[in-house]
């Protein structure tokens, strides 16, 4: 995926938000570490799963500076009649953006063809706007938001310490690489 590096392309969209629908754009995604959490379809089976999982973590990724917009092709108004109806949903409080237009999902290159649904998709967006990390799945298979959590607080590493990358499975607090020429080889 040449996607990885690419700056978000500009967008507009109306989200519901605690209990209320908002206007969001591209600026709203700047100066901020973002989550872009694409789904398939509101009123389903694996979503409300991973939506209520990433529910659980918000608070700690806001915490760490990250917004959080859950993205599907229903409108913002199956977003909130989604939220009315269902224990797991009514926990969320991040924006949970309507895109029946296809615009956003579309700019993310996530639209499955022929069906108007987005594919399952999380993308970890930089304060300059930046995609930095990418993760894809196949329908029946549902993501984990601590694993999310850990690629995040490994991008905030590496943005913070240039010239260090984070291994394999690498934790907060857990030493880091340094690459050179010394460690060709080595690993």
């Amino acid at each position: 995926m040449g996607i990885i590096n690419s700056e978000i392309k500009p967008f507009n969209a109306t989200a519901f938000k605690e209990g209320e629908f908002v206007e969001i754009s591209e600026a709203d995604v700047k100066g901020k570490w973002s989550i872009f959490f694409f789904y398939p379809a509101d009123f389903t089976f694996v979503c409300p799963t991973e939506l209520g999982d990433v529910a659980d973590k918000y608070e700690e990724l806001q915490k760490m500076g990250v917004e959080v917009f859950s993205v599907s092709t229903d409108t913002h108004f199956t977003h909130k009649a989604w939220h009315d109806s269902s224990e797991t949903i009514n926990k969320i409080q991040y924006y949970m953006v309507g895109d029946q237009s296809g615009n956003i999902t579309n700019n993310f290159g996530v639209m499955r063809e022929g069906q108007g649904l987005a594919d399952r998709a999380t993308f970890l967006i930089d304060p300059d706007g930046v995609i930095q990390a990418v993760e894809l799945t196949a329908e029946g298979v549902g993501r984990d938001a601590s694993e999310l959590m850990r690629r995040v607080r490994a991008a905030q590493y590496v943005r913070k310490h240039p010239g260090e990358v984070c291994p394999a499975k690498w934790q907060e607090g857990e030493a880091t690489l340094s690459p050179s020429l010394d460690l060709v080889g080595k690993i």
